[in-house]
C-alpha cells in the first residue's frame, strides 16, 4: 500500500476531529483549568485548586438542583419510552397510513423549543390556561401549575417540576417513536410467523420476540435520553424563570444553576467547577449503564 493510500482514511476522519476538538475536547479541559481558579468576569483572579469543588459540595442549591434533574430524569426517560414503545407497536401494525401518523408524532420534535413554551406557558396559566379549564369541566379544583412549589408526593418533584416533564414528554416523544418503529422493521417476519403455528399468543410475542429483539434499539435509547434528560435547560428557563429555578427553586437543574452562576452571578470559575462535575456524572451513569444493562442486549447474529 502506497504512503498516499495508508494516509488517506485519516484525512477523511481529519474534518470531524477538528470540530470535535475545537467544540468538545478542549473545551472540556479549559473549563477543567477555569474551575482551579477564582474567575470573574474580567479573567482569572488567583489559583484555588479544588476550593470550588468543596464550596459545591456544601451548596444547598445544588443538591437541590440535583435531586430536581433526577426527579426529571426519572420521569421523562421512562415514561417517554414506555409511551413511544407503545405508539410505535400501533403503528407498525398499521396496513397504511403510517407515514401520516408518524409525522403527527414527529412535528413537535422538530418544532421550536421556544415556541413550544409559549403555548404550554399559556395551556399552564392559573386563569386562562387550558389546563385548568378541562379540570374546571370535569368539576376539579384549578391548579396552580408553573407556580406550585408542593410536591405531588411526600419528597417528590413539585406540580411545577411536573409539568415541565409531562411538557417534554410530549415534545420528545416522535424522537423515540421513530427509533423503536425503524428497529421494530428490523425483526424478521419469520419469527412471528414461526410463534403463531406454535400457539404463541400476543403477549408471548412481545415479551419473547419482539422486546428480546428490540433491546439494542432500547439500550442505546435508555443512554441518549438519559444523557439529554441531564442537560435540560431552556424549557426551565423559559417557563418557569425568573425567579431562578421557578418556585422556591423547585423545577432549579443542574444546567440551569450553572448557567445561573456563569451569567448572572459571573462566577465562571464556580460554574466550570459544575459542569465539570456534570461531565463526570454523565460518565459514570453511562458506564453504569453498559455494565449493567449492555449485558442483557440481544444482539442477532
Amino acid at each position: 500500500m502506497s504512503t498516499r493510500n495508508r494516509w488517506a482514511p485519516y484525512l477523511y476522519l481529519l474534518p470531524a476531529l477538528a470540530v470535535l476538538l475545537t467544540f468538545h475536547f478542549i473545551p472540556i479541559f479549559y473549563a477543567l483549568r477555569v474551575s482551579m481558579f477564582r474567575w470573574g468576569i474580567a479573567g482569572a483572579e488567583r489559583f484555588i485548586g479544588f476550593r470550588n469543588y468543596g464550596l459545591i459540595l456544601q451548596d444547598f442549591r445544588f443538591w437541590q438542583s440535583l435531586k430536581n434533574t433526577l426527579w426529571y430524569s426519572l420521569g421523562t426517560v421512562p415514561l417517554t419510552m414506555a409511551i413511544s414503545l407503545a405508539v410505535a407497536l400501533m403503528l407498525n401494525a398499521l396496513p397504511k397510513g403510517r407515514n401520516v401518523y408518524l409525522a403527527l408524532y414527529f412535528l413537535p420534535m422538530v418544532t421550536s423549543i421556544v415556541a413550544i413554551s409559549v403555548v404550554w406557558r399559556w395551556i399552564y396559566h392559573p386563569r386562562f390556561g387550558l389546563a385548568n379549564a378541562i379540570l374546571s369541566i370535569l368539576h376539579l379544583p384549578r391548579l396552580g401549575w408553573l407556580n406550585e412549589w408542593r410536591s405531588v408526593f411526600p419528597g417528590g418533584p413539585s406540580l411545577a417540576l411536573v409539568s415541565i416533564i409531562v411538557l417534554m414528554v410530549w415534545k420528545t416523544l416522535g424522537y423515540d417513536v421513530v427509533i423503536f418503529l425503524a428497529g421494530l422493521q428490523t425483526i424478521p417476519r419469520e419469527y412471528y410467523e414461526a410463534a403463531i403455528i406454535d400457539g404463541a399468543t400476543g403477549w408471548v410475542k412481545f415479551w419473547r420476540i419482539t422486546f428480546p429483539l428490540l433491546s439494542p434499539t432500547t439500550f442505546y435509547l435508555l443512554i441518549i435520553s438519559t444523557i439529554l434528560s441531564f442537560q435540560i435547560f431552556a424549557p426551565v428557563w423559559l417557563i418557569t424563570g425568573p425567579p431562578p429555578g421557578g418556585p422556591l427553586g423547585t423545577t432549579n437543574v443542574l444546567v440551569y444553576y450553572i448557567y445561573e452562576n456563569a451569567f448572572n452571578f459571573s462566577r465562571y470559575g464556580y460554574a466550570s467547577a459544575l459542569s465539570i462535575i456534570l461531565f463526570v456524572i454523565l460518565i459514570s451513569m453511562t458506564i453504569l449503564q453498559r455494565r449493567v444493562i449492555e449485558t442483557r442486549v440481544y444482539y442477532e447474529v
